[in-house]
């Protein structure tokens, strides 16, 4: 950017070049901006260039269009006078604001997200599911990227949202951020790893993934650069934007700040004064010629004069709260607006006269003294040195120097209030007498600088002492005198007055500025700091004049008048003469701008060149804009202008350029825009609800044509103009235009248009809950929009049926969409399958799903106050939901089973959903799948019920996994069909029970019936089997032992219920299966005791006293003479003991239920031990036979040794008939023992060598 105080000789280049080409039209013909050579920036050529360059046209066709043409550049050229026009005041306003300041206090807006910013998200995000970065993650993370992915980054929402500029990348974050919260708070906990640690990590992750290879560095430089620029902008930046905004090129930027003299706060103080004069008095111009706005009531025409009067005071009070006196460049950010409300009346001059007092003036001097000259007379190691001072102030001295070498270089820092000051600057040697008390002096110099003296180091010739021989002495010296702010000018003038300054006499003046509105010329004297007189410049006009004549002394005259008195002033030289009429030209704030009549000539002339030298440099400039043809955007007068249409066409031209611009600002200005638009309406009266109807008008153009505009920002002025219009005076005025209550009446209905289209849009207008807080308050606005009038609230149920209205829309529509992007066919003209037509619905039913669980997610919350119209509004898109749904079902076979999970995927999101639990379609669901849940639960009773009979009709009784075939299966089946009942999660309690119910009564019905043909095939197997000590325990009866174990152990998980009496289908199958196992323990024992009974009948033929007992004793005694004959009885008893033990191992091994074995062993061996004891009883009277002795002494102490084995307890293997069996043996025993032949080892008594031998 070019700076806007670069200097002349820069300029002058420019100058030159226009200056060649300029000199072609006629003198005194005005050079338009259209004619200007190209080489001063590039401005279009003129009409007359063009048209002679053109040959003639043939055609009237030709014609017309070079007419359009013709037509068309000048509607260009007029716009861009208009647009220069603007610029200027736009320009005012930035150089002195008065009224307005930069705001600190608005929210930051982000970058905004651009497609092809949206592309490279889609790719990073895509590259890392692809596994093509170097990013670690888990599984969890993973699978929350890859919804992100496809529910927002894919989403068409979000594309349209980036192409209107609404989306930010802190938006992207945000929606990530809440997307992954839930997901996080449902992971485990882990011990040492807490939630927000995971989350934080996380969010780390997708800032590394958002962010791509791009260096983190560079990217919050350019944040913070940017962040900046949002907030305070310098007034070369604002120069700069309303460049671009108007569009205005750099040099003709240039040529105005210049020629208006914008680095000069004087001048634009000056040029509000005069705007402000001006504007009251066309306040009083209106007020007499009765040219009136027409207002909605004839009495604010009276209101409306005053309300401009009091708008001009109240600026007049800012202006005059303003510091005078400035250090340094402006700063805006600093700019403090002032709080003093009175009302300046100009006319009241009693009340602002100055005093002498109230004129104080404050200097600052820098004394350099440089050396001395001519100093010849001293001897050259004599010590020299300065002293200076201010009269009335401090001494100052300088260092010692050599009279050889009597330099310095030492400056002296001095304040006096005297705008004449004497410096006193004196030269001392030192005394080389003993006696002298003071060192000598030689010579010293008086000067007496003002403002305008030389800053430059000047030879001033000294007065010397008699002691000083040296009579050309010379000191160089530099005397800088600052101006303080509030002198405007200073100088050397002659005057005449009536009243003051009544003779004819050079004086020193100074035009000090006491406040924004008050000036006074004062003459000094020398060493005065009160003025001897002075004028206070209110109501006076300067202008040039001729010489007086009788008036000796000055050159250069010109005057101030007043009403009733004229002053006449005259300088010696033409520059300062322009210098002081421009000075008070400023401070009186007249209207007349007056023009050097001597200068127009010089400058006119050919030689102007060297004349220039003599005018100030903003003459120059001023003249250079006359040339340029920008005179008369500079000079033209304020307030002839209608600032409401220029003021309209800048704020529609900035909003333009801020939609346009890198953030994502939905609408909003940046604080410089809004600080120079406040400005603006402040400084030339733009009504307050203009500027805010042709904002809301903008904005809603810009929102109809897809932009994003913050609702917030839309009540904030709709709001402004509903309270001008009802008369609730927001910015102090109480008059109101038929104009613009007629505007805000068109405004507020195309606002109410707008908004309800955006709630039926709400998920396309904002996805995902962005921009966010807008849904919310857009109904806010809408409630406001519906309003009669600002004091009373529209009726909750008129505000609640048009948002009813809405969402009932809005349900059609998102139907539609969705529908839409389902890409669902009808069947029209071609054949669809039942098992298509299903698999479409059901992935219809999971966008239904998922939009439903997107509106809880991200819009519920804006509409908190209207809950129960989202569950209509949901309870409508599900009943369009269920026209389809319930076409789909009709063609599908009532064979076919598969719409169930279609039943589970809608039942499992509605009753977990508080509002639509058994609401309206949640009953029309459960009303159609109630029958076919029925019929489906008779079809498996019926199929269970036939395998059951078929499957032990052909069983095997194979062991398979806990039994057999048959049961496995049946228990399978009943268990998936109560796993499926269950997975239903049917939502009506009643029903729910009565399927639980009966289910399990079905359950422990099927479990009857296996336990009862179990127990018979059991009984049926055994009683088949053998009877001797042959018999083995099969595979097959182990099978049927573990069927029973298994339905006891499935009829608690199938038959029981959790309340009261309904235990009783588990009670009742429990006692069955006890009251079988029973029962085949006791087949089993009774089987053993049979098998028993057969050993013993074997060893019954050698009871004492029968013919087959002494038959068989006679045979084995004569045999065993010749041969060696065996004992008998032994294979007996071994085969049962093989007998006994094979059963138990494989009882053991085989049956599954520990329980079982042991209460089978216990019975097996009481009854058995039963029977021994019966048996010896019944031969009580009777002596065992020896072999007999042998073969129960055996069977007795194996059948002892082995269940003590297996586990049987003591209390039971030590039984009372235990004990009998023992002891008659032992007696046996003892008898046998005498007898011939003996024992022969087998004995009662304990052996480790027996064991041995059985074993």
């Amino acid at each position: 950017m070019l700076d806007p105080s670069s200097s002349e000789e820069e300029s002058d280049g420019i100058v030159e070049e226009e200056s060649k080409e300029a000199m072609a039209p006629q003198a005194g013909s005005r050079i338009s901006p259209s004619r200007t050579s190209e080489s001063s920036g590039g401005l279009a050529p003129s009409s007359s260039s063009r048209s002679s360059a053109r040959p003639t046209s043939p055609s009237p066709s030709a014609a017309s269009e070079e007419k359009e043409d013709l037509e068309k550049m000048q509607r260009e050229e007029e716009d861009r006078k208009k647009k220069l026009q603007l610029y200027v005041f736009v320009m005012r306003c930035v150089a002195y604001p008065f009224n307005a300041k930069q705001p600190t206090d608005m929210a930051r807006r982000q970058q905004k997200i651009t497609k092809q910013q949206l592309q490279q998200t889609k790719d990073r995000f895509q590259a890392f599911l692809n596994g093509d970065t170097q990013i670690v993650a888990d599984e969890a993370f993973i699978n929350a990227v890859q919804s992100f992915n496809e529910v927002f980054l894919k989403s068409d929402r979000v594309a349209k949202m980036v192409q209107s500029g609404g989306f930010s990348a802190n938006d992207f974050r945000e929606v990530f951020k809440r997307h992954i919260e839930k997901r996080v708070r449902s992971l485990p906990e882990i011990d040492g790893l807490s939630k927000e640690t995971v989350l934080s990590s996380w969010m780390a992750k997708f800032d590394t993934i958002y962010r791509g290879d791009e260096d983190p560095r560079k990217a919050q430089q350019r944040m913070t650069a940017s962040a900046a620029s949002e907030l305070i902008l310098s007034k070369d930046q604002l120069y700069e934007m309303f460049q671009n905004i108007l569009g205005i090129k750099k040099f003709e930027h240039q040529l105005l700040y210049q020629a208006c003299q914008l680095d000069n706060l004087d001048e634009q103080a000056a040029q509000i004064r005069r705007e402000l004069d001006g504007r009251l008095q066309m306040a009083d111009q209106i007020a007499r010629g009765g040219k009136f706005p027409k207002f909605v009531s004839k009495e604010m025409e009276a209101m409306f004069i005053e309300e401009l009067k009091s708008s001009v005071n109240q600026l007049m009070a800012n202006l005059e709260s303003m510091p005078v006196s400035k250090g340094g460049e402006f700063k805006l950010q600093k700019l403090k607006r002032g709080h003093n409300t009175s009302i300046i009346d100009m006319g009241q001059e009693d009340e602002n006269t100055l005093s002498k007092s109230d004129v104080v003036l404050s200097f600052t001097l820098e004394v350099v003294i440089m050396e001395v000259v001519g100093l010849k007379s001293l001897a050259p190691n004599r010590i020299v040195y300065c002293t200076m001072e201010v009269e009335g102030g401090e001494k100052l001295q300088t260092d010692q120097a050599e009279a050889s070498k009597p330099t310095w270089g030492t400056q002296g820092d001095f304040t006096t209030t005297h705008p004449l000051p004497g410096v006193k600057v004196k030269l001392f040697t030192e005394s080389t007498g003993v006696l002298a008390l003071e060192d000598k002096e030689l010579g010293r110099v008086v000067l007496h600088p003002t403002p305008n003296s030389p800053k430059q180091s000047e030879l001033h010739k000294m007065t010397v002492t008699k002691a000083c021989p040296d009579h050309d002495l010379r000191i160089k010296l530099a005397i800088r005198m600052d101006k303080p702010q509030n002198m405007k000018h200073c100088g050397y003038l002659w005057a005449f007055g009536k009243n003051v300054w009544k003779r004819w006499k050079k004086r020193f003046f100074v035009l000090v500025q006491v406040s924004q509105y008050t000036f006074a010329m004062c003459s000094y004297r020398e060493k005065k700091s009160e003025p001897q007189e002075l004028l206070q410049l209110d109501g006076y006009t300067v202008d040039y004049s001729d010489p007086q004549p009788g008036l000796d002394g000055g050159r250069a005259f010109f005057n101030a008048v007043k009403e009733g008195d004229t002053v006449i002033f005259a300088s010696d030289d033409e520059q300062d003469r322009i210098l002081w009429v421009q000075a008070m030209y400023r401070a009186t704030g007249q209207s007349h701008k007056p023009v050097p009549p001597t200068q127009v000539q010089k400058l006119n002339s050919k030689g102007g060149a060297s004349a220039q030298m003599d005018a100030p440099i903003s003459q120059f400039y001023a003249d250079r804009a006359q040339k340029h043809g920008m005179d008369e955007f500079i000079s033209a007068n304020p307030c002839s202008f209608d600032h409401a249409s220029l003021f309209e066409m800048v704020q529609r031209l900035t909003l333009d350029h801020r939609l346009n611009d890198t953030f994502c600002c939905l609408g909003w200005f940046s604080p410089g825009q809004v600080f120079v638009l406040d400005e603006y309406c402040a400084r030339n009266g733009v009504r307050g609800c203009h500027r805010h109807l042709c904002y809301l008008r903008d904005l809603l153009e810009r929102a109809e044509s897809g932009a994003i505009i913050d609702p917030t920002l839309l009540h904030y002025s709709f709001a402004f103009c509903a309270s001008h219009v009802h008369g609730n005076r927001p910015d102090g005025l109480s008059t109101v235009k038929v104009d613009e209550k007629e505007r805000f009446e068109d405004i507020k209905e195309r606002l109410r248009v707008i908004l309800e289209n955006q709630i039926v849009n709400f998920r396309y207008c904002f996805p995902f809950g962005r921009p966010e807080g807008a849904l919310k308050a857009t109904l806010s606005l809408l409630e406001r929009v519906l309003m009669k009038d600002i004091a009373t609230p529209v009726p909750p149920e008129e505000v609640k049926g048009v948002i009813r209205k809405c969402l009932e829309q809005a349900a059609q529509l998102n139907y539609e969409r969705i529908k839409e992007y389902a890409t669902i066919e009808e069947n029209v003209g071609r054949l669809v399958t039942p098992a298509k037509k299903l698999e479409e619905t059901i992935r219809l039913a999971e966008l239904v799903i998922e939009v439903l669980q997107q509106n809880q997610e991200h819009h519920a919350e804006a509409f908190a106050w209207w809950t129960d119209l989202m569950v209509e509004h949901a309870e409508n898109f599900l009943a369009l939901y269920a026209i389809d749904m319930d076409a789909a079902l009709e063609i599908q076979s009532p064979e076919s089973w598969d719409s169930f999970p279609l039943f589970q995927l809608l039942n499992d999101f509605l009753r977990t959903d508080y509002h639509l639990c058994n609401g309206k379609f949640h009953k029309h669901l459960q009303d159609l799948y109630a029958p076919l849940v029925v019929r489906y639960v008779d079809l498996m009773e019926s199929s269970i019920a036939q395998s059951i009979h078929k499957g032990f009709e052909r069983e095997s009784w194979e062991p398979v996994n806990n039994g057999s075939g048959t049961s496995e299966d049946l228990f399978w089946k009943l268990e998936a069909l109560q796993t499926f009942i269950r997975d239903l999660h049917w939502p009506e309690e009643e029903f729910a029970k009565h399927l639980e119910s009966r289910i399990q009564l079905m359950s422990s019905n099927m479990i009857e019936n296996c336990v009862k043909r179990t127990r018979m095939a059991f009984e049926s197997k055994l009683t088949k089997s053998s009877k001797s000590t042959d018999f083995r325990i099969s595979p097959t009866l182990c099978t049927m032992f573990n069927v029973m174990v298994d339905a006891k152990d499935q009829s608690a998980k199938l038959c029981a219920m959790e309340m009261g009496q309904e235990k009783q289908y588990h009670t009742q199958i429990d006692e069955l299966i006890e009251e079988s196992v029973k029962d085949m323990i006791q087949f089993l024992v009774a089987k053993f005791v049979v098998i028993l009974e057969s050993v013993l009948a074997k060893i019954s033929r050698y009871d004492e006293g029968t013919l087959f007992s002494s038959f068989l004793s006679f045979t084995v005694k004569a045999a065993s003479k010749y041969v060696d004959v065996p004992k008998p009885g032994m294979d007996v008893a071994d085969g049962y003991v093989t007998f006994v033990r094979h059963s138990q191992d494989i009882l053991r091994d085989k049956v599954n239920e520990e329980v079982y074995i042991e209460r089978l062993f216990d019975q097996w061996y009481t009854a058995t031990m039963n029977l021994l004891g019966t048996w010896l009883t019944e031969r009580m009277e009777q002596q065992l036979h020896v072999y007999q002795l042998k073969i129960l002494i055996r069977i007795t102490k194996k059948k002892y040794r082995d269940f003590r084995l297996q586990g049987v307890l003591d209390s039971t293997l030590n039984s009372k008939m235990y004990d009998t069996v023992r002891n008659r043996l032992t007696i046996e025993e003892a008898t046998a023992s005498v007898r011939e032949g003996g024992m022969q080892g087998i004995s009662m008594k304990d052996s480790d060598e027996e064991d041995e031998d059985d074993d």
